[in-house]
């Protein structure tokens, strides 16, 4: 498509609900995607220096 203007661009041809809802929506959920991920990740940090730590005085006591 070819926009004459901003507010054309804006309208998106008379589809402006849905595509701008539709761009929300997947920017939510990408958001969304990378904050579970970094939590996702600091929890599995948190176990492996657990386990370590569980390892380790296991070892000094034997």
């Amino acid at each position: 498509m070819i926009w004459s203007s901003w507010s054309e661009f804006i309208e998106m041809g008379g589809y402006a609900g849905f595509v701008w809802w539709s761009y929300g929506v997947t920017v939510v959920f990408m958001v969304g995607e990378v904050v579970l991920l970094s939590k996702r990740k600091r929890t599995i940090i948190q176990r492996l220096g657990r386990f370590i730590r569980a390892d380790r005085s296991k070892r000094n006591a034997e």
